[in-house]
């Protein structure tokens, strides 16, 4: 245990500030808030830090504090064991949260509970000194940290208040329950004195009546919680969708409401947000504060807020109508870089540091990628560079898509699959390549969203799954220039390819459509060329205006001398993997490559990608929060740009004064230090060691010359150029060797596209 704590303050101290002092808050311009008394909404961290730590463990309490803005109050769910100790559990049962059903597996009860039959290990059956005797905590929510499980013991009232948190509220939800076995929550608060208690909540009005005069004199806070609509309140035998229609009479034993976050912003069946209710406004007038729960990193909610946490919270508290009066939340830091580093972020801020902002296909998160809509999305979105990977259509056509392949994000499969063919020098499975079909005939299908986790069930925004239109090179180019954005990005692959064996010059087409739009000859528009080949990059050379960023699509762990000499000679910038800046292994972040330094000692940049919202695919370390990785890469490791499909979120880290670590100012969103939070964890719980990943070799840099772009009209095996294999009519059928795809794959796809 003493091993454990020693960690943890390393930890704390290696990649968490504390908090200004109040003397450097001051000096921030003052809000002007929406709340019933005009001040910043409360952060209330359920637990403490519940979505990492088991909650209200001593790690998961320190670290709240720790990583959250000044003012923090600390939430405690009372449960009460056999001989009346208060523990801080959220249940009042011991076997989602504990090890119990372990130690006495054959203790379970039944207990009618507010009218219903519960099963399970219940507090009150078990004395103080057992439980903190026998039981640790566990993480209660199965896509959270396991590795923390069993190491810590349960937490009573008492030792969280010795913590001396900012603030502590302590929940009681089950007082009607335990009066019935002989304990009573109002003689325990009393035994307390009500002392460092600042707010007392319960869904249960007589409690709360039953304890106003010692709250009074103790000046503690009460608030009434209303329960979902239909659910019942104890003491009256009234809904709580009853109770809701005369909030004054609340306003007599409390003076704020706790509701769950569909009481105020509904969603409809399809998960989109509804209206706001009037809820807010009516608690407000009748002098009530408002605390919204129910907030998570890790919880999927509307589509509206594109799974960025921070947007949830900005919906709730930043509307321009109204905002609550605090939130409660198993992710304190998020909610509280929402409410102190975003909000009131109107206008177009400058940003805060140098890196750049760099779409991938568009703000491709929110609609089908390199559509119109997808970059008129990220143009709003405040983006710097915004991308087009280049595609040829049969008949000689550039336009913008992510992959030669049309399969995954289009509807191709639907008209063209007898079309489908196997190309094993640009991929391992087949496909509907686009250079089989003409541009009239792409035009046919419809775009379609990307969705890289559909297996895990997260969509990204069906509702506009199919939206936008493709887009010829050249519209998106008369695009960037009619918007002025500071960059673009023009990503080529299978150069070599599509010359020596569709006779169709990729290169020469976008040197033509670059040179049609004049924006080879101005310097106030960045033209990045991006390409996994060096040949390609180097027929770029003549043109010294344009930045050349070499694709590196593999994991590296180390960029050697020869290795960043080679990429010198063909390119200004590198575009690397995540994993090649900081390793990850089981969802943790396990250590920091010096792969950033060796090219900045080279004077060549770097951009990082591809980075998501999805929390799935966010380690850990960055509290399932996707700014938290963004302040990783931009100032932990120092990256010239992040390759995003969400620039939202990017632009609005980059334009917060959080994101400056050299400002002084109350709170800052810090880089996680990668390897720090898994060494909190006992040994034998840690993943096993990964081996690093391999060091970039200078031959991986170097690609053969550009084959010329061959005639194919005079290729028809009279020797005068590469063989060429007509491709099939679509109304042939594609032969069992090479044209079809596998019965597995087709009903995989024929499930994505009706999904």
């Amino acid at each position: 245990m003493l091993r454990f704590f020693i960690l943890f303050s390393l930890f704390l101290h290696s990649c968490v500030a504390a908090p200004k002092t109040p003397a450097a808050a001051a000096a921030v311009p003052a809000k002007k808030w929406l709340t019933l008394n005009g001040q910043e909404p409360a952060v209330v961290a359920r637990g403490g830090f519940s979505g990492l730590f088991p909650e209200s463990s001593a790690p998961a309490n320190d670290m709240a504090v720790s990583t959250s803005s000044p003012g923090l109050t600390m939430l405690c769910n009372l449960q009460m064991t056999k001989d009346g100790v208060g523990l801080c559990l959220s249940d009042i049962r011991l076997d989602n949260a504990t090890t119990i059903s372990s130690l006495f597996p054959k203790a379970q009860k039944t207990y009618k509970v507010n009218g219903q039959d519960l099963k399970g290990w219940f507090v009150l059956d078990y004395d103080a000194d057992t439980i903190f005797s026998n039981v640790s905590l566990v993480q209660n929510i199965f896509s959270r940290p396991s590795i923390f499980d069993g190491q810590m013991p349960v937490s009573a009232v008492e030792d969280v208040l010795g913590t001396k948190p900012p603030k502590f509220w302590l929940s009681v939800q089950y007082d009607a329950f335990y009066m019935e076995h002989k304990l009573s929550a109002a003689e325990y608060l009393r035994s307390l004195r009500f002392r460092g208690i600042n707010v007392i909540s319960s869904p249960e009005i007589g409690f709360l009546k039953s304890i106003g005069m010692d709250a009074g004199r103790a000046k503690t806070k009460l608030i009434f919680e209303f329960k979902e609509p239909e659910a019942v309140e104890p003491t009256t035998n009234k809904k709580y969708s009853e109770l809701q229609q005369n909030l004054a009479a609340i306003k007599a034993f409390a003076s704020g409401v706790l509701v769950p976050k569909d009481y105020i912003w509904p969603l409809d069946t399809a998960k989109y947000l509804k209206p706001a209710t009037t809820f807010v406004a009516d608690a407000h007038k009748a002098g009530l504060e408002v605390y919204a729960s129910g907030f998570a990193n890790d919880m999927r909610t509307s589509f509206n807020y594109s799974y960025d946490p921070s947007t949830e919270y900005l919906q709730f508290v930043d509307n321009g109508e109204f905002s609550v009066d605090g939130v409660i939340t198993d992710f304190p830091p998020t909610a509280s870089q929402a409410i102190t580093c975003f909000s009131h972020q109107k206008g177009n801020l400058p940003k805060a540091g140098h890196a750049l902002v760099i779409t991938h296909n568009g703000a491709s998160g929110d609609y089908p990628g390199c559509t119109d809509l997808a970059y008129q999305k990220a143009i709003d979105d405040g983006a710097d560079v915004i991308d087009c990977s280049v595609q040829m259509s049969k008949d000689g056509i550039a336009f913008c898509h992510d992959a030669a392949d049309l399969t995954a994000s289009t509807t191709a499969m639907t008209t063209f699959m007898s079309r489908a063919t196997s190309v094993p020098e640009i991929q391992p499975t087949n496909g509907i390549f686009s250079f089989d079909l003409t541009w009239a005939e792409i035009q046919s299908v419809k775009p379609q969203i990307e969705n890289p986790f559909t297996s895990t069930g997260f969509l990204r925004n069906p509702a506009n799954k199919n939206a936008g239109k493709f887009t010829t090179l050249a519209d998106f180019l008369e695009l960037s220039k009619e918007k002025a954005v500071t960059g673009v990005l023009i990503n080529i692959e299978n150069a070599a390819y599509l010359a020596s064996k569709k006779g169709l010059g990729i290169v020469d087409a976008v040197k033509s459509a670059l040179t049609n739009s004049t924006l080879d000859k101005q310097s106030t528009q960045k033209v990045l060329i991006q390409s996994d080949d060096s040949s390609v990059l180097s027929s770029f050379e003549a043109v010294p205006p344009y930045t050349r960023v070499l694709s590196i699509d593999k994991e590296i762990g180390d960029a050697p001398k020869p290795s960043v000499e080679e990429i010198k000679k063909h390119a200004d910038a590198v575009n690397l993997m995540r994993t090649s800046l900081v390793t990850v292994s089981q969802s943790f972040a396990t250590g920091k490559t010096n792969v950033v330094e060796e090219m900045h000692k080279a004077n060549i940049s770097v951009y990082v990608s591809v980075l998501r919202n999805e929390y799935i695919s966010i380690a850990f370390d960055y509290f399932s929060d996707p700014t938290v990785e963004l302040a990783t890469f931009i100032a932990g490791s120092g990256v010239d740009g992040v390759i995003t499909e969400f620039p939202a979120t990017a632009t609005r880290y980059l334009r917060s004064p959080c994101s400056d670590l050299n400002k002084d100012q109350p709170y800052a969103i810090l880089p996680a230090e990668a390897g720090a939070l898994l060494s909190v964890a006992d040994k034998e719980a840690q993943p096993p060691a990964s081996a690093p990943n391999p060091p970039l070799d200078a031959k991986d840099v170097i690609d053969p010359p550009l084959p010329p772009v061959a005639n194919m009209a005079s290729s028809n095996g009279t020797g005068e150029g590469p063989p060429q294999t007509p491709p099939p009519s679509s109304g042939t059928g594609a032969t069992a060797a090479n044209l079809s795809l596998s019965l597995l794959a087709m009903m995989a796809l024929g499930l994505l596209y009706t999904a």
